[in-house]
């Protein structure tokens, strides 16, 4: 077997994938389809959904999905599973593939490859597919030294940057979605990826307690702490929140309010009046 799986299944174009004499194109029904077991990418009834279901509808599946045989019978999906989402919501019965006899972890690669190059990829799906990958790699006897520079080269990225995706996988799904909510930015999701399971926990609730953005020096900073073995959620909330106001708030009770403002006043208009009369208060104060 060569050194890496990486460049054997390479997947660029429909010449790519039907070399081989178990690569005939075959009419197979939907319900003998079944999901890559862990498969990273949605598969969302968007706008894209939309365009790809009136194509099929026009013009048939252009593209064969990629399948494998499973054990347990029927087959699962390499590639296609938007195309297969498609054929339901058309209400066809059958979608064309490619049989390929792939082992588990040449079907990852091949998953993988056959999705990166989307545009509409979310950070957390990036962090998972090139986790699924490096694994499948390194479990093929790839030299650890240039896994992430061929997982990048496949993807076209760099080495570094396919690093600290992979880090983001060890990130908890709920940091892992604010990352995708761009709450969390990426260099200090990889920082915060280092801490344990429990410290993350932690992390996660100021986040969502005390609204704050964690910029990567904090973070950087959180992760020299927990390496120390010296983190508390008591330091964890202080480096998290300094130097950020609490936010006010400021509530009336409504029989207070019938005191000063008439009945069929609404909340905006009370709100308008409350202001106008703090600004000339503070005019007067000078």
């Amino acid at each position: 077997m060569s050194r890496s799986i990486a460049g054997k299944i390479k997947i660029n174009s429909f010449a790519d994938i039907i070399g081989g004499d178990d690569s005939a194109v075959t009419e197979v029904p939907l319900s003998d389809l079944h999901e890559f077991k862990g498969h990273p990418f949605r598969v969302l009834d968007d706008e894209k959904m939309e365009e790809t279901v009136e194509s099929v509808r026009q013009y048939g599946v252009l593209m064969p999905g990629i399948v494998r045989p499973r054990p347990e019978g029927g087959y699962e999906i390499i590639a296609g599973h938007r195309r297969k989402r498609a054929c339901e919501l058309v209400g066809l019965s059958t979608m064309p593939v490619l049989i390929k006899k792939y082992t588990d972890d040449e079907a990852v690669v091949a998953m993988v490859d056959t999705n990166i190059q989307r545009e509409d990829i979310l950070p957390s799906e990036k962090a998972h597919a090139y986790r699924m990958k490096y694994d499948a790699m390194k479990h093929q006897g790839s030299a650890g030294g240039n896994t992430f520079e061929e997982i990048g080269e496949a993807a076209g990225e760099s080495a570094r940057t396919v690093q600290r995706y992979i880090c983001l996988s060890r990130l908890s799904e709920a940091l892992l979605g604010f990352v995708d909510e761009k709450k969390l930015p990426i260099r200090s999701g990889v920082e915060l990826s280092y801490l344990k399971e429990k410290e993350q926990g932690w992390v996660e609730e100021i986040i969502r307690s005390a609204g704050v953005v964690i910029a990567p020096a904090q973070a950087e900073k959180v992760k020299g702490y927990s390496q120390a073995k010296e983190l508390t959620k008591a330091l964890l909330s202080e480096i998290l929140t300094m130097g950020k106001p609490k936010p006010r708030k400021v509530t009336f009770k409504g029989e207070k309010l019938s005191e000063y403002f008439p009945d069929d006043m609404s909340a905006e208009e009370i709100e308008e009046e409350i202001i106008r009369i703090l600004d000339e208060w503070k005019g007067k104060r000078g």
